[in-house]
Protein backbone atom coordinates (compact mmCIF):
# COMPACT_ATOMS: atom_id res chain seq x y z
CA UNK A 1 0.00 0.00 0.00
CA UNK A 2 2.84 2.43 0.74
CA UNK A 3 3.03 4.68 3.79
CA UNK A 4 3.23 7.72 1.54
CA UNK A 5 -0.42 7.13 0.63
CA UNK A 6 -1.28 7.16 4.33
CA UNK A 7 0.55 10.48 4.74
CA UNK A 8 -1.27 11.88 1.72
CA UNK A 9 -4.61 10.91 3.25
CA UNK A 10 -3.67 12.56 6.55
CA UNK A 11 -2.65 15.70 4.65
CA UNK A 12 -5.99 15.67 2.84
CA UNK A 13 -7.80 15.47 6.15
CA UNK A 14 -5.70 18.29 7.61
CA UNK A 15 -6.25 20.63 4.66
CA UNK A 16 -9.97 20.01 4.21
CA UNK A 17 -11.02 19.40 7.82
CA UNK A 18 -13.18 16.46 6.80
CA UNK A 19 -13.97 13.77 9.37
CA UNK A 20 -11.73 10.73 9.32
CA UNK A 21 -14.65 8.49 8.36
CA UNK A 22 -15.45 10.73 5.39
CA UNK A 23 -12.05 10.52 3.73
CA UNK A 24 -12.43 9.78 -0.02
CA UNK A 25 -10.61 6.46 0.25
CA UNK A 26 -11.12 5.38 -3.36
CA UNK A 27 -9.63 8.53 -4.88
CA UNK A 28 -6.79 8.60 -2.34
CA UNK A 29 -5.81 4.92 -2.54
CA UNK A 30 -7.19 3.65 -5.85
CA UNK A 31 -6.62 -0.09 -6.22
CA UNK A 32 -4.70 -0.04 -2.93
CA UNK A 33 -7.98 0.64 -1.17
CA UNK A 34 -7.92 0.42 2.62
CA UNK A 35 -10.28 1.58 5.39
CA UNK A 36 -10.27 4.99 7.03
CA UNK A 37 -9.56 3.31 10.40
CA UNK A 38 -6.14 2.29 9.07
CA UNK A 39 -5.33 5.90 8.21
CA UNK A 40 -6.32 7.04 11.68
CA UNK A 41 -4.38 4.15 13.24
CA UNK A 42 -1.14 5.23 11.57
CA UNK A 43 -1.74 8.88 12.40
CA UNK A 44 -2.31 8.09 16.08
CA UNK A 45 0.69 5.73 16.14
CA UNK A 46 3.02 8.38 14.68
CA UNK A 47 1.71 10.96 17.15
CA UNK A 48 2.32 8.63 20.09
CA UNK A 49 5.86 7.56 19.12
CA UNK A 50 7.01 11.09 18.24
CA UNK A 51 7.43 10.45 14.50
CA UNK A 52 5.92 13.78 13.49
CA UNK A 53 8.32 15.67 15.78
CA UNK A 54 11.34 13.77 14.44
CA UNK A 55 10.15 14.45 10.91
CA UNK A 56 9.97 18.17 11.69
CA UNK A 57 13.49 18.18 13.16
CA UNK A 58 14.84 16.50 10.03
CA UNK A 59 13.08 18.96 7.68
CA UNK A 60 14.11 21.97 9.77
CA UNK A 61 17.72 20.79 9.62
CA UNK A 62 17.45 20.21 5.87
CA UNK A 63 16.00 23.68 5.24
CA UNK A 64 18.28 25.74 7.50
CA UNK A 65 19.76 27.62 4.55
CA UNK A 66 16.34 29.08 3.72
CA UNK A 67 15.69 30.52 7.18
CA UNK A 68 16.22 34.16 8.15
CA UNK A 69 17.35 34.09 11.77
CA UNK A 70 18.17 37.80 12.03
CA UNK A 71 15.21 37.83 14.39
CA UNK A 72 12.65 35.32 15.61
CA UNK A 73 9.04 36.04 16.45
CA UNK A 74 6.87 34.51 19.17
CA UNK A 75 3.11 34.62 19.60
CA UNK A 76 0.30 32.71 21.26
CA UNK A 77 -2.81 31.43 19.52
CA UNK A 78 -6.12 30.26 20.99
CA UNK A 79 -8.11 27.73 18.97
CA UNK A 80 -11.76 26.89 19.73
CA UNK A 81 -12.10 23.27 20.87
CA UNK A 82 -15.53 21.94 19.97
CA UNK A 83 -15.28 18.43 21.41
CA UNK A 84 -13.36 19.14 24.61
CA UNK A 85 -10.53 16.79 25.45
CA UNK A 86 -7.04 17.23 26.85
CA UNK A 87 -5.68 20.73 27.47
CA UNK A 88 -8.97 22.51 26.88
CA UNK A 89 -10.27 25.37 29.03
CA UNK A 90 -12.71 28.28 28.81
CA UNK A 91 -11.21 31.49 27.44
CA UNK A 92 -13.21 34.61 28.24
CA UNK A 93 -11.98 36.72 25.32
CA UNK A 94 -12.97 34.00 22.83
CA UNK A 95 -16.11 33.16 24.82
CA UNK A 96 -15.51 29.47 24.21
CA UNK A 97 -13.40 26.54 25.31
CA UNK A 98 -10.01 26.83 23.65
CA UNK A 99 -6.51 25.39 23.48
CA UNK A 100 -3.54 27.74 23.56
CA UNK A 101 -0.16 27.18 21.88
CA UNK A 102 2.94 29.34 21.42
CA UNK A 103 4.58 29.54 18.00
CA UNK A 104 8.12 30.59 17.14
CA UNK A 105 8.95 31.70 13.58
CA UNK A 106 11.87 33.17 11.69
CA UNK A 107 11.80 36.70 10.30
CA UNK A 108 9.90 35.53 7.22
CA UNK A 109 7.17 33.86 9.26
CA UNK A 110 8.42 30.36 8.51
CA UNK A 111 7.67 28.08 11.48
CA UNK A 112 10.49 26.98 13.75
CA UNK A 113 8.98 25.49 16.89
CA UNK A 114 5.91 25.42 19.10
CA UNK A 115 5.02 24.77 22.71
CA UNK A 116 2.96 21.88 23.98
CA UNK A 117 -0.81 22.57 23.91
CA UNK A 118 -2.13 24.41 26.98
CA UNK A 119 -5.71 24.80 28.14
CA UNK A 120 -7.22 28.06 27.01
CA UNK A 121 -7.73 29.75 30.37
CA UNK A 122 -3.96 30.20 30.69
CA UNK A 123 -2.18 33.35 29.47
CA UNK A 124 0.87 33.35 27.19
CA UNK A 125 3.45 33.39 29.99
CA UNK A 126 1.95 30.40 31.80
CA UNK A 127 4.76 27.86 32.29
CA UNK A 128 6.86 30.09 30.05
CA UNK A 129 10.15 28.59 31.25
CA UNK A 130 9.12 25.10 30.14
CA UNK A 131 7.65 26.37 26.86
CA UNK A 132 10.64 28.49 25.84
CA UNK A 133 13.02 25.70 26.82
CA UNK A 134 11.08 23.24 24.64
CA UNK A 135 11.22 25.56 21.64
CA UNK A 136 14.92 26.33 22.16
CA UNK A 137 15.61 22.59 22.40
CA UNK A 138 13.86 22.07 19.06
CA UNK A 139 16.08 24.69 17.43
CA UNK A 140 19.23 23.20 18.90
CA UNK A 141 18.33 19.66 17.84
CA UNK A 142 17.87 20.96 14.30
CA UNK A 143 21.34 22.52 14.38
CA UNK A 144 20.17 26.12 14.87
CA UNK A 145 22.14 28.16 17.39
CA UNK A 146 20.15 30.26 19.85
CA UNK A 147 22.95 32.34 21.32
CA UNK A 148 22.68 35.89 20.00
CA UNK A 149 19.11 35.63 18.68
CA UNK A 150 16.79 38.63 18.84
CA UNK A 151 13.23 37.70 19.81
CA UNK A 152 10.19 39.90 19.25
CA UNK A 153 7.15 39.45 21.46
CA UNK A 154 4.02 41.46 22.11
CA UNK A 155 2.99 42.93 25.45
CA UNK A 156 1.47 39.62 26.54
CA UNK A 157 5.05 38.39 27.09
CA UNK A 158 6.11 41.41 29.15
CA UNK A 159 7.12 39.52 32.29
CA UNK A 160 10.35 39.28 34.24
CA UNK A 161 10.48 35.48 34.00
CA UNK A 162 10.11 35.64 30.21
CA UNK A 163 13.10 37.96 29.93
CA UNK A 164 15.12 35.88 32.36
CA UNK A 165 14.62 32.59 30.52
CA UNK A 166 15.52 34.26 27.21
CA UNK A 167 18.68 35.65 28.78
CA UNK A 168 19.62 32.20 30.07
CA UNK A 169 19.55 30.89 26.50
CA UNK A 170 21.52 33.84 25.10
CA UNK A 171 18.44 35.39 23.48
CA UNK A 172 17.82 39.15 23.50
CA UNK A 173 14.13 39.72 24.21
CA UNK A 174 12.61 42.68 22.36
CA UNK A 175 9.21 42.74 24.04
CA UNK A 176 6.61 45.51 23.96
CA UNK A 177 5.87 47.03 27.34
CA UNK A 178 2.49 46.26 28.84
CA UNK A 179 0.52 49.22 30.15
CA UNK A 180 -0.45 47.05 33.12
CA UNK A 181 3.18 46.47 34.04
CA UNK A 182 4.72 49.77 33.03
CA UNK A 183 5.02 50.98 36.61
CA UNK A 184 6.39 47.67 37.90
CA UNK A 185 9.97 48.38 39.06
CA UNK A 186 11.05 44.75 38.44
CA UNK A 187 10.90 45.22 34.66
CA UNK A 188 12.53 48.67 34.40
CA UNK A 189 15.78 49.12 32.53
CA UNK A 190 15.02 46.79 29.59
CA UNK A 191 15.65 48.21 26.13
CA UNK A 192 13.04 48.10 23.38
CA UNK A 193 13.77 48.55 19.67
CA UNK A 194 10.60 49.75 17.95
CA UNK A 195 12.05 49.29 14.45
CA UNK A 196 12.97 45.66 15.11
CA UNK A 197 9.56 45.11 16.69
CA UNK A 198 7.89 45.92 13.35
CA UNK A 199 9.11 42.54 12.09
CA UNK A 200 6.76 40.83 14.55
CA UNK A 201 3.96 40.93 11.98
CA UNK A 202 5.57 37.84 10.40
CA UNK A 203 4.19 35.55 13.12
CA UNK A 204 0.69 36.92 12.50
CA UNK A 205 1.08 35.83 8.89
CA UNK A 206 2.07 32.38 10.13
CA UNK A 207 -1.16 32.16 12.12
CA UNK A 208 -3.07 33.05 8.95
CA UNK A 209 -1.25 30.28 7.04
CA UNK A 210 -2.13 27.79 9.77
CA UNK A 211 -5.78 28.83 9.55
CA UNK A 212 -5.68 27.68 5.93
CA UNK A 213 -5.61 24.11 7.26
CA UNK A 214 -9.26 23.52 8.12
CA UNK A 215 -8.44 20.81 10.67
CA UNK A 216 -6.42 23.43 12.61
CA UNK A 217 -8.92 26.28 12.34
CA UNK A 218 -11.16 24.58 14.91
CA UNK A 219 -9.91 21.79 17.16
CA UNK A 220 -11.87 18.55 16.99
CA UNK A 221 -9.00 16.30 18.12
CA UNK A 222 -9.52 15.33 21.77
CA UNK A 223 -5.93 14.11 22.24
CA UNK A 224 -3.28 16.79 22.89
CA UNK A 225 -0.65 14.61 21.14
CA UNK A 226 -2.82 14.38 18.05
CA UNK A 227 -3.31 18.14 18.05
CA UNK A 228 0.44 18.68 18.34
CA UNK A 229 1.17 16.11 15.62
CA UNK A 230 -1.08 17.93 13.16
CA UNK A 231 0.85 21.13 13.78
CA UNK A 232 4.22 19.52 13.06
CA UNK A 233 2.81 18.13 9.82
CA UNK A 234 1.45 21.58 8.92
CA UNK A 235 4.85 23.15 9.69
CA UNK A 236 6.55 20.73 7.33
CA UNK A 237 4.03 21.38 4.58
CA UNK A 238 4.31 25.16 4.99
CA UNK A 239 8.09 25.23 4.88
CA UNK A 240 8.49 22.84 1.94
CA UNK A 241 5.64 24.40 -0.03
CA UNK A 242 6.89 27.93 0.62
CA UNK A 243 10.29 27.04 -0.81
CA UNK A 244 8.93 25.14 -3.80
CA UNK A 245 10.02 21.67 -2.67
CA UNK A 246 6.43 20.45 -2.24
CA UNK A 247 4.34 21.39 -5.26
CA UNK A 248 1.25 19.27 -4.70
Amino acid sequence: MGEWRIVRAILYRMRTGTQWRHLPMKSLFGRHLTCWQSVYHYFAKWCKDGSWYRMWLAILDLCRKWLNMSSVEVDGSHTPAKRGGQQVGYQGRKKSATTNMLFLTDRQGLPLACSDPMSGEHHDVFEIKENITKMVTTLQRAGLATDGLFLNGDAGFDAKKMREICQQHGITANIARSTKRRMNPTVRGYLFDSELYKERFAVERTNAWLDGFKALLVRYETSAKHWLGLHYLAFAFMLLRRKGVWNS
